[in-house]
């Protein structure tokens, strides 16, 4: 029987000691799996007729399904059959309830997720889920809709919501958007991160679903102009498109009421008056923290509403150029070179929240100038330099493995930039020791390779690279440029005037941010928001310091107050 010491132990975060112990105890776990050692369960399956050997312990742990099941009146039988999932299926998530992961490809995905939810696999569910959207192009989002209606699963449905958020513009465009019930067009037309560029962008949508069938959808009508963002319109967009609407009228005279007549707004009854992506539903629950390059590294944070920057903490230790990444409440400092020029494979942790210092396993290869990325909760250490030679090696860390190599990059690179999007893994510019690069490459996981993407404009150095609705930003004192992954495209944004100094971007509240460099116009480091509506960057609030290594978009509670 445990302990309340022993629980609070196992509670205990961070600890690289009981990482250490976890990492042994769970290798040895799984050798005996392998093994067939110590079984104490076999599961006799069909469709094809299989014997797969167990131990209940850790099925039980796994699983409340297995957990009741061992508790029942057969959970005795030292062989149990099972008969409404098929054997490879069965035998793939029983190696998932070892290992959490599973091997799923295309083809097998709706079976894993229902055999998921049959045992009761959260995990192995929210893995089926988030490899069935990362390929939706081959599943296709027709067969996400007929999954999710045959599954009733909540987490499918959550993320399909997620995706068609994202993706709005294009799905807008197909037939599928034709045959939507309007409480599905509401769910998602109300979305605070609805990826649009203006509202007339979801009107449009919403008058070609109409059109679709005028007779049907007239007394529905009403309900989904009522999810735009009308206070935001001109005076003429709401005379001529929406007033002559049948059943809008009253919602467009409020409108016009809002706008005309300000002093009146608290007795207009409005559904939305605030730019997505800072309504009441999510204002200040997030917000920005920097990570300042210098021997004595300062974090800044970002108050929204006081519109300013403060110092949160300043970390010591004595060198520099390393990756820098956010893993829960974790920074991690990956790599760099101390004042000596010695590159390092070490990795450190520092705790936020506690303010603490962690060392993890080290890099199997020294770098510093490399880029840092997390996918599917797996740590990339990609390219950089190790004081001799332009690496194009590239590493990733799993609790299970430590660091191991996974496939190089076609051309070796440092100061380069790099993004996660749509579970991939995006690298660009930098310099190949000749000389700035334009380059694109993007690494599948699935396939463990890394494929050429259209150059860039122009050739970026040390810029700073985030997703942002649907498209992936890259910035620089060179310049600004927008990447479509669908079209594999680039074209240029409106330049943003920035002198020396390290800069990153960051998407927060719908909105592209550019933080670090020497604004020249405003002679001070610098921080932008991209107004796309205008094609301009708009100055914020200048930083206490210009050389931005990375920004991390976070949860204000994680933050302790100063």
């Amino acid at each position: 029987m445990a302990t309340s010491s022993s629980q609070t132990l196992a509670l205990q975060r961070n600890s690289w000691e009981q990482n250490r112990f976890m990492e042994k105890l769970m290798t040895k776990i799984f050798n005996f799996y392998d093994e067939q050692t110590l079984i104490d369960v076999t599961f006799k399956v069909s469709n094809p007729t299989a014997l797969v050997p167990a131990h209940r312990l850790i099925l039980a742990a796994a699983s409340p399904y297995f957990e009741n099941l061992f508790n029942g009146n057969q959970g005795t039988n030292p062989v149990i059959e099972i008969n409404d999932i098929d054997s490879d299926t069965f035998e793939r998530l029983i190696t998932f309830c070892y290992t959490g992961q599973a091997l799923i490809t295309v083809n097998t995905v709706a079976a894993m997720l229902n055999a998921a939810i049959v045992l009761k696999l959260d995990d192995a569910i929210t893995s089926s889920v988030d490899y069935l959207m990362t390929h939706i192009n081959e599943y296709t989002l027709q067969g996400a809709y007929t999954l999710e209606r045959e599954t009733q699963c909540e987490v499918l449905r959550q993320k399909i919501i997620e995706y068609e958020t994202q993706n709005f513009m294009e799905i807008s465009r197909s037939d599928e958007f034709l045959n939507f019930d309007v409480e599905k067009l509401q769910r998602i037309l109300v979305s605070d991160n609805l990826n649009i560029t203006r509202e007339e962008d979801a009107y449009d949508a919403i008058q070609r679903w109409y059109n679709h069938d005028v007779p049907a959808r007239q007394e529905q009508l009403p309900l989904l102009i009522a999810c735009l963002r009308l206070t935001l319109s001109n005076v003429n967009f709401l005379m001529t498109q929406i007033l002559p609407l049948p059943g809008c009228e009253l919602l467009a005279l409020r409108a016009l009421s809002w706008i005309r007549e300000p002093t009146a707004r608290p007795i207009i009854n409005m559904r939305f008056t605030e730019p997505r992506g800072i309504s009441t539903t999510n204002c200040g629950d997030k917000t920005i923290l920097a990570v300042c390059s210098e021997l004595t590294p300062k974090l800044l944070r970002y108050y929204k509403t006081e519109n300013k920057w403060q110092e949160y903490e300043s970390i010591k230790f004595d060198y520099q150029c390393y990756g820098t990444i956010l893993k829960d409440d974790n920074l991690l400092f990956i790599g760099g070179f101390n004042i000596g020029c010695i590159s390092y494979n070490i990795v450190r942790c520092w705790n936020i929240r506690n303010k603490t210092w962690y060392n993890l396993q080290d890099m199997v290869q020294a770098r510093r100038n490399h880029c840092v990325v997390e996918l599917n909760g797996k740590i990339y250490a990609i390219g950089g330099y190790d004081g001799k030679n332009v690496l194009s090696s590239v590493e990733r860390y799993t609790i299970s493995v430590g660091w191991k190599f996974v496939n190089s990059l076609i051309v070796g690179r440092f100061d380069a930039g790099a993004v996660t999007f749509n579970g991939k893994i995006f690298i660009m510019g930098g310099n190949n020791g000749s000389g700035d690069l334009k380059s694109v490459e993007c690494y599948n996981p699935d396939s463990n390779t890394w494929t050429s993407c259209a150059d860039m404009k122009i050739c970026h150095s040390s810029p700073g690279v985030t997703a942002h609705k649907g498209h992936i930003y890259v910035l620089s004192r060179s310049g600004a440029e927008r990447y479509d992954p669908q079209q594999d495209t680039w074209s240029q944004i409106c330049y943003l005037e920035v002198g020396y100094g390290l800069m990153t971007c960051v998407s927060l509240d719908n909105k592209l941010w550019a933080i670090g460099g020497w604004s020249k116009s405003a002679d001070k480091p610098s921080v932008s928001v991209l107004d796309e509506e205008n094609s301009c960057w708009v100055e914020r609030c200048s930083l206490p310091r210009r050389n931005v290594c990375n920004c991390f978009v976070v949860p204000e509670s994680m933050l302790s107050s100063m």
